[in-house]
């Protein structure tokens, strides 16, 4: 794509953006909306509006080389990320599910289930290249360090006389083993061409006989050869056959692709050094040929406003103090009387007793015990809501999304760039920049001095003494916040990072993404709910979710202090299911450090009460320092059991779960610090301290029927193997029912030895040979499923959720078409349900 058809896109995106914006703004206040389905409806139809909108700046922004286009669309990128978060949330604060789905938006908006998959943007990782390239060679040169170091311990132990006759006895065995294998077979070989010679020496064959056997055979080569390649090739365009991958012509396509994208981003980072350059350049200039000018128009000005002021009020005035905006205030659209009354009028206030500050008290205490009164008094009644639900404001709409859109309006969308082939900077819009910021620098040199100018010609002509000013301090008031104690102030946060390496707390993830991840969609999740169901959610739609909860809220400083905060999540599900590969995704998408602080790593190293203590700062001090960071338990039921097995005392998990809560409240906005937690038995451990820690829960599910027909056809080839006509592979999606995708994975990797693998050109894979491999694997059972069911249920949001459909239910049954469905049972009420209601 050239950079016309990105601006194409761009255009696009806005287009979309302001229709958005006519929803989240209207003109007129809108009515507040009493059918929760509606207002449901038009949340979740929100949130797919804007992953579109999301995913065509996403790219934009990758691929622009434009750098001030590129940092107008980052603005909108992170308004849109940010406000994709607060309506996920609003979804959950509307139904109480963590999941939600759209197939019935995506049918309405003609679009497809490719088209709702959130990306991650490249610019978490892109724009922090360097510090996590110095990170990684720090953490390898320790790691190496340590290995070094253990390998010295293990080599010191000095070898016996035994010992060392023992391994040169093996040794020389094997070389004579060899040796003799090797003669053995010369003289086989040997054996069986002298055996060859005497056959060919006893029966000539006629040479005109003997061509016409090769060609016969070599003919009818020829011939299977062609009707076996004609008929993959019907096969295929009848959509009766599956593409080998081995020959996939995609492949290169976006082998080219991928590359021209790397040759684009490297254009980026030259246009960007140029604009770095001509910013400081263009400052400078304008600061040398047009800053004396400025001063000197400034002064002017103020000068003349000192006299208009002092004839009208036969004094000098008083000088704006800079919290006030200094000069600018002088020079806002007011007459000079104008100003001068406000000045006396603050001087007055100034004056005033604190006798009206308690009468304001007083009468704000009552009404306020007034207003606590009036609440009490009123009482909802369920089903009750006469006020209706209203959108709620957005701040990443108003200080983001809406000055971004109109400044595109008003500049980059009709300006012509047909001479700008290469998408250098605009030097025009750089000088207007700059031209700005030396205003505001003239502006603040020139208020000091005049401010010594003021006060001079008050001592010289009005012969009074220059009353000291009291800088206004801030009424507000401020809670004491009590600082965490630095334990550590002598240290640097290389050797607190070095020592974290030591102890094996800061670990390097494996390189996996989140699209290793695999899942496909689930398409009938509003036909179950119809059905009074409640569907089980998709390895998609966790991945979905993992987005959504552990990176998008992390990868931007801007839009983690305005999005709705996550600070723990809580990953479970049965063994196998993928819950460690989606935490080092996490990791490895961010760009973000991993801590493992489970129980059985730290119980060595940092014991006891103080070790706890220790341990907890250091990961706040570096964790912060460094971030973004993910700090990882494992196991991590453990910490909120009742009961601890015997094996399990020693590793004394309770100390952790104690340090948790106190720890989470010194994490703010700003600070990228999440805490995940990983579980295979969440439902052993107490819920309530652990959902304490824990805001959000991702429960993984058992594959369905297409995330395993996926995993098989997507991995097979990925370890070697060739998908021929003779491997069913939707016999072995249902084979694999209710076993997890580990457990398919390693199978896979068991079954597709060198030696398999060498065989498959004269005896293709098989089903059958998956399934002995699939056999020794333990099945996900139906009792197990239930008991991570029940357990989410007895989760507050789990609660929030039960009753929800409760009380849906008792709405629906109370639509009935008379009044003889209130003593009767509630299949009448249900068969009345309103026709108009549209379902979720």
């Amino acid at each position: 794509m050239s950079h016309i058809s990105y601006n194409k896109q761009w255009q696009d995106a806005q287009i979309a953006m302001v229709d958005m914006l006519a929803i989240e703004t209207p003109e007129q206040p809108r009515a507040p909306e009493t059918d929760t389905n509606a207002a449901f409806q038009l949340v979740a139809t929100m949130f797919v509006k804007y992953v579109q909108i999301f995913r065509k700046l996403e790219q934009c922004y990758d691929q622009i080389v434009h750098p001030q286009k590129r940092r107008l669309i980052r603005v909108v990128l992170d308004g849109c990320m940010g406000r994709i978060l607060e309506l996920k949330h609003e979804m959950i604060t509307m139904d109480f599910s963590e999941y939600h789905y759209f197939d019935d938006i995506l049918a309405d908006l003609k679009l497809t289930p490719n088209d709702l998959e959130i990306p991650i943007p490249n610019y978490f990782v892109l724009e922090r290249a360097q510090a996590i390239e110095k990170r990684e060679r720090l953490l390898g040169q320790i790691l190496a360090r340590m290995t070094l170091e253990t390998e010295t311990q293990d080599t010191t132990g000095i070898m016996t006389m035994d010992d060392a006759i023992r391994i040169i006895q093996s040794h020389e065995r094997a070389r004579q083993g060899r040796l003799r294998a090797k003669q053995i077979g010369e003289l086989r070989l040997n054996d069986q061409r002298a055996r060859q010679r005497a056959n060919m020496g006893e029966s000539k064959m006629d040479k005109v006989l003997a061509a016409t056997t090769i060609q016969k055979f070599y003919r009818r080569y020829v011939v299977r050869r062609d009707v076996k390649k004609f008929r993959e090739e019907e096969y295929m365009f009848l959509g009766m056959a599956m593409p080998t991958f081995h020959k996939d012509p995609l492949k290169r396509l976006l082998a080219d692709v991928r590359a021209h994208e790397d040759e684009r981003r490297k254009r980026q980072e030259k246009h960007e050094i140029a604009y770095q350059q001509a910013i400081i350049a263009t400052h400078e200039k304008i600061k040398q040929t047009e800053g004396p000018d400025m001063k000197e128009r400034l002064q002017d000005q103020i000068r003349q406003w000192f006299i208009e002021c002092r004839n009208v009020s036969q004094k000098f005035p008083d000088f704006p103090d800079e919290d006030e905006g200094g000069s600018n205030k002088i020079f806002a659209k007011k007459t000079v009387e104008e100003l001068q009354e406000e000045l006396d009028a603050k001087l007055e206030s100034k004056g005033k007793g604190k006798g009206d500050k308690k009468g304001k008290k007083g009468k704000k205490g009552k009404k306020e015990k007034k207003g606590k009164k009036g609440k009490k008094g009123k009482k909802k009644k369920k089903g009750d809501d006469e006020e209706g639900w209203t959108l709620p404001e957005s701040q990443f709409v108003t200080e983001m999304i809406k000055p971004s859109t109109e400044t595109y309006q008003s500049f980059w969308e009709t300006r012509d760039e047909g001479n700008n082939f290469e998408q250098n900077h605009d030097s025009e819009v750089v000088k207007e920049e700059k031209r700005t910021e030396v205003q505001e620098e003239v502006r603040l040199e020139v208020d000091a001095l005049m401010r010594e100018e003021l006060k001079n010609l008050k001592a010289a002509i009005d012969k009074t003494k220059e009353k000291k000013k009291k800088k206004k301090k801030k009424k507000a008031k401020k809670k004491k916040k009590k600082k965490e104690k630095d334990l550590t102030p002598d240290r640097t946060i290389e050797s607190l990072y070095e020592e974290l390496v030591m102890n094996r707390i800061i670990i390097r993830p494996p390189k996996v993404t989140l699209n290793d991840f695999l899942g496909d969609f689930n398409y009938l999740p509003s036909l179950i709910r119809q059905a009074k169901h409640e569907p089980m959610p998709t390895m998609y739609d966790v991945k979905q979710l993992t987005s959504l909860y552990g990176i998008l809220p992390f990868g931007s400083e801007k839009v983690h202090e305005i999005a709705p905060q996550v600070k723990g999540l809580l990953i479970c599900g049965p063994r196998g299911c993928g819950k460690h590969m989606l935490l080092h995704a996490i990791c490895n998408e961010l760009g973000a450090n991993l801590f493992d602080i489970s129980p059985q790593n730290i119980y060595e190293t940092y014991r006891e009460k103080e070790g706890i203590k220790m341990l907890m700062h250091l990961c706040s001090k570096v964790g912060k320092a460094l971030q973004p960071t993910v700090i990882f338990i494992g196991d991590c039921e453990k910490l909120f059991k009742k009961k601890l097995k015997p094996e399990e005392k020693q590793f004394e998990p309770k100390r952790l779960a104690k340090a948790l809560p106190k720890w989470l409240k010194t994490i703010k906005p700003g600070d990228r610090v999440l805490l995940v937690g990983i579980s295979h038995e969440p439902y052993q451990g107490v819920v309530k301290p652990m959902m304490k820690v824990f805001q959000r829960v991702i429960l993984l599910p058992r594959p369905e029927y297409g995330s395993r027909l996926l995993l098989w056809k997507t991995l097979i080839p990925k370890y070697g193997g060739i998908i021929t006509p003779a491997l069913d592979v939707t016999s072995l999606a249902k084979l694999s029912d209710s076993y997890a995708p580990g457990h398919i994975h390693d199978t896979i990797v068991e079954t597709l030895t060198e030696r398999r693998l060498a065989k498959m050109s004269k005896h293709p894979l098989q089903a059958s040979d998956f399934i002995p491999g699939l056999a020794h694997h333990n099945a996900i059972y139906k009792e197990e499923e239930d008991a991570y069911k029940s357990w989410w249920k007895k989760t507050p949001l789990g609660k929030k959720r039960e009753r929800f459909l409760e009380e849906q239910e008792e709405g629906e049954g109370g639509d009935g078409k008379g009044k003889k469905d209130k003593k009767g049972g509630k299949g009448k009420g249900k068969k009345g349900k309103g026709k108009g209601k549209k379902k979720r």
